[in-house]
């Protein structure tokens, strides 16, 4: 088959290759730099508006085509087992329906590596193999393109493969109920039904996204910075410091005092200056209102390479930090998020509506983020600097409309395809002041974002 041919193909299937788009483009934003293996004539790699584009294809026919077409991205013919060559590294690599024509797919994934830094992610694409007497019969019709026999991957069998190789799998799912249009079922069907349990069990192509686990700092080459949002906390400032570890090669204490009618912001300034010689510490009060806010101000001013939380009401333990830092510090995690409902709580530590509520939005995220959250709103998350003011550049996409701070840093990292982990801590009653959440009025708003959220991250 040369370029013309496969570029025949492709507009023939071209609400196939439409609904494979959408979710390409949501995965890789435009402008970034992205390598595609097996990228046949360049179409798909070109559609993505890279800033930088290279593709590699093992047919010097499709390539040649390729050069043509998109004058403006690099094409080499080049064997995916010999990525070492290319002497570059990507933000993305794109490897879409393309796996399974390799004969030795071991060797392919652990030469990625080579073109591979440490935020890059990893895409691949690959259909079902419930699909394949229907899509054997489509080519026999003629109503799909021919192509060589595919070796017999199922998921399981690819994430194993790439956990064999020190790759580290962020999420899975699956896409694409109906290839061909049908107007006003297509779309029902490709966008919302195929999300839901058991219907996305069916979806025609199943999608990947893995990170490298190559290239990683050691935990001493990093700095922290502790945020502490304080509100009405007069009590628990002093605390707070003296059992907050250092960790890594330096810590910042960072208070946010907001609008308090105690005076916790002169309890700050005390304690600042108490321990000046001891403990790195700044201090400021908020311009605006909510955790959210005080949160924003906060990492504004943090000079660390790893950002944490810690609510100044102590109900999570200065002392469980260092489980976070470990987490974030080792690679095992990019965002990592505390967890209450593991542990037993002290009496007290959690009412029962709030309980019941945390359990809800538990189920409602880990099906919404396809990755495990057990618990969306415990204050400690911790993420890095990079990361960070990478979700500042994209949060226009979620708009600006959570109080709290927490679903605009969970979204936000969802968005940047992050590896979500979670450190269960014990959580304790508070010892000092009153809680500042109002279990109805944010909860119907947590619901509001919810239903949010389903528009920008699963029905796409």
């Amino acid at each position: 088959m040369n370029g013309l041919e496969r570029d025949c193909w492709i507009k023939r299937n071209r609400y196939y290759y439409r609904c494979l788009l959408k979710f390409l483009r949501y995965t890789i934003p435009r402008q970034s730099s992205v390598l595609e293996i097996g990228c046949g004539t360049g179409y798909v790699l070109d559609q993505l508006s890279p800033a930088r584009g290279v593709g590699i294809d093992i047919n010097p026919a499709f390539i040649t085509h390729a050069r043509t077409m998109y004058p403006q991205h690099q094409f080499y013919t080049c064997d995916a087992k010999q990525l070492g060559g290319i002497g570059e590294q990507f933000d993305f690599i794109l490897l879409s329906d393309t796996i399974g024509t390799f004969d030795d797919v071991q060797q392919v994934i652990g030469q990625l590596h080579h073109v591979c830094h440490p935020a890059t992610r990893i895409i691949i694409t690959y259909r079902n193999l419930l699909w394949t007497p229907i899509l054997k019969l489509a080519e026999t019709l003629g109503l799909k393109m021919p192509e060589k026999r595919q070796n017999w991957l199922d998921r399981d069998d690819i994430i194993n493969l790439l956990q064999i190789c020190s790759m580290d799998v962020v999420r899975t799912g699956r896409k694409v109920l109906m290839p061909y249009y049908v107007p006003l079922l297509s779309g029902l069907m490709n966008r919302y039904i195929v999300n839901l349990p058991i219907f996305n069990y069916f979806g025609l192509f199943t999608f990947i996204v893995a990170r490298s686990l190559h290239g990683l700092k050691p935990p001493s080459a990093y700095s922290v910075s502790v945020i502490v949002p304080a509100r009405n906390e007069k009590g628990n400032i002093e605390e707070i410091v003296r059992r907050t570890a250092v960790m890594g090669r330096h810590t910042e204490l960072i208070f946010v005092e907001g609008n308090s009618t105690d005076d916790t912001w002169c309890e700050i300034q005390r304690v600042a200056e108490l321990y000046r010689s001891q403990r790195d510490i700044k201090c400021v009060q908020q311009d605006g209102k909510g955790k959210g806010d005080a949160v924003r101000k906060g990492f504004g001013m943090a000079t660390g390479d790893i950002l944490m939380i810690l609510d100044a009401d102590m109900t999570v333990p200065p002392e469980d930090l260092p489980k976070f830092f470990e987490a974030i510090s080792s690679g095992k995690g990019e965002y990592i998020n505390g967890t209450r409902l593991v542990y037993p709580m002290e009496k007290e530590a959690m009412r029962t509506l709030n309980l019941l509520g945390n359990k809800f939005f538990s189920v409602a995220f880990s099906w919404l983020l396809n990755q495990q959250l057990k618990d969306t709103l415990c204050g400690t998350k911790v993420l890095s600097k990079e990361n960070y003011q990478r979700l500042i550049a994209n949060r226009a996409y979620f708009s600006d409309f959570d109080p709290f701070g927490d679903f605009d840093l969970i979204f936000g990292s969802a968005k940047l395809n992050l590896k979500f982990v979670e450190i269960p801590i014990r959580y304790r009653a508070r010892t000092y002041g009153e809680t500042n959440i109002s279990r109805f009025k944010h909860g119907w708003l947590l619901l509001k974002m919810t239903f949010f959220a389903l528009n920008k991250i699963k029905f796409v």
